[in-house]
């Protein structure tokens, strides 16, 4: 694999997801050598991705097209360091979330397991695809793809609530980049006489700052998954997903994969410095904000675990967008640090409410009594992500909102310093105490009088952890977040070569 060219690398990373869910398919029969084929998979993805990484760093740019559709319009890729980081991300979470998915489907007795791991694998593929898209037609292409193959898994459990939710995770997505992002690519193409992304921007500067300035939302607005608000609610829609599936959409392909290109158009669409100087990006600051508090405002109302998560998800992500529309270097370093720590953070909080419902079968959090003490490492992995969504030591969140912050006060940006401290708060109001349930709070069954009463309010009263699995997965993630803390060197050497190439 070493002495293969870095062009061939990368479409290997790209082909062997989808070669994966071949055999995957193939295997439909035979659960051991179906999930052994998943996890060499994942595997070799990771291989492929973090062999990349040394040349990246280098300075070096590898690339290759692929198919020229018509003049103008060609399938390329090109591995600069955002989208590297976006393809580490989710190529190494994809290792971790397949050991998990076995234990949980598996101590579940859930049905169609061979289609989930299809659709999974496609999907990843589509995420790696588009973390490597040289150009913004190749870009869509895969942004499509990622939403077309997620959508079975959104739909998994087939009851009418799960065909509901998998309808409005369908128009919202598949609306929202028809009927917005599109149009701001065939602009961009207009205006630019290209699509190729290019450090420092493609658009000239000769343009009005009316008209970047709507050009920018149609982007902003047009990449749904990225669940700016009012086009958040696909979002909470899909929670009737299994667990598995919404900590894919949380945390390792989907939404990621909006913010990602949100930063991905930001820095090499429009170039941060060009935005900067002509004040076009400011309202993007007051609509990134808002969605930061508000979400997290759903957030405390919400008595579902998953549901908790899922707003949580959407104000988290809009660190994201506020850190690039605070355009300064250090921030949009930031928002791009926010990715992996949200990544890795975000995946345990899922990955222990799945762990939950396996284990003890409870889905809301008034349910949660004491049950760090049936689930010590199960609640202690949520601790861990809990601290990471609240942006505390020694989790890696702390770096991201530290730099976005840092930014905002070098220019005396006083709004996103606020919403900031603020959400901070609100993110503490939500998570500690389900903390403070689980580990000190009795269960209430211990005041229940009768055996009746007590059976009732202790269902499943002699359980322990989930599957091991499932336990070994969160520890991994969990693990992973204080690490990415104490030794934040990759992603922070990726987020500063991002902004080395992408400011004029």
């Amino acid at each position: 694999m070493i002495s293969l060219p870095l062009g061939t690398h990368i479409m290997l990373a790209i082909a062997v997801p989808f070669v994966g869910a071949l055999v995957i398919a193939l295997l439909h029969r035979r659960p051991n050598p179906r999930e052994a084929a998943t996890l060499a998979t994942s595997a070799i993805l990771a291989l492929l991705v973090w062999s990349l990484l040394p040349a990246v760093v280098a300075g070096e740019r590898p690339e290759r097209a692929l198919i020229d559709v018509v003049p103008g319009l060609r399938i390329a890729f090109k591995v600069e360091p955002l989208g590297l980081l976006f393809a580490l991300v989710a190529g190494s979470l994809w290792i971790v979330h397949a050991i998990y998915s076995i234990g949980y489907r598996r101590g579940n007795d859930a049905p169609r397991q061979a289609s989930f791991y299809v659709c999974f694998a496609v999907a990843i593929g589509s995420a790696i695809g588009l973390a490597f898209a040289a150009n913004l037609f190749t870009l869509f292409l895969f942004y499509e793809l990622l939403t077309l193959s997620t959508y079975p898994l959104v739909t998994h459990k087939a009851t009418p609530e799960a065909v509901r939710g998998g309808r409005i995770y369908l128009i919202l997505l598949i609306g929202s980049s028809m009927l917005l992002l599109l149009p701001a690519i065939v602009g961009t193409g207009m205006l630019a006489g290209t699509l190729d992304f290019k450090p420092a921007g493609i658009l000239p500067d000769s343009l009005e700052p009316a008209l970047i300035g709507t050009l920018l939302a149609l982007y902003m607005f047009g990449i749904g998954k990225a669940a700016l608000m009012p086009l958040h609610f696909w979002l909470p829609a899909a929670m009737v997903a299994p667990t598995p599936v919404s900590a894919l959409l949380h945390a390792v392909a989907v939404v990621k994969a909006g913010v990602f290109t949100v930063l991905k158009v930001v820095v090499y669409v429009f170039g941060v410095e060009r935005l900067a100087a002509n004040g076009a990006a400011s309202w993007l600051m007051w609509a990134a904000g808002a969605t930061v508090i508000l979400a997290s405002l759903v957030a405390l109302r919400q008595d579902n675990l998953k549901k908790r998560l899922a707003y949580s998800t959407v104000s988290q992500l809009s660190y994201v967008v506020l850190a690039a529309a605070i355009l300064t270097p250090i921030s949009v370093a930031g928002g791009a640090m926010h990715i992996a720590a949200h990544a890795v953070s975000k995946i345990t909080l899922f990955f222990a409410a799945g762990a939950i419902y396996t284990a003890a079968h409870k889905t809301e959090i008034s349910e949660l009594d004491g049950i760090g003490w049936k689930m010590p490492w199960t609640m202690g992995a949520f601790a861990i992500g809990a601290l990471g969504m609240i942006g505390l030591p020694p989790t890696a969140a702390f770096h991201g909102k530290w730099m976005m912050l840092s930014g905002a006060m070098q220019t005396s940006q006083w709004l996103p310093v606020a919403v900031i401290i603020v959400s901070t708060v609100l993110n503490a109001a939500y998570f500690l105490p389900i903390l403070f349930r689980a580990f000190f709070v009795e269960p209430v069954h211990a005041h229940a009088v009768g055996a009746a009463v007590s059976h009732h309010h202790d269902h499943g009263h002699d359980h322990g952890e989930a599957p091991f699995p499932m336990v070994l997965a969160m520890v991994i993630t969990a693990t992973a977040s204080i690490a990415l803390f104490l030794a934040p060197d990759i992603p922070l050497a990726l987020a500063n070569l991002m902004l080395s190439t992408g400011t004029r």
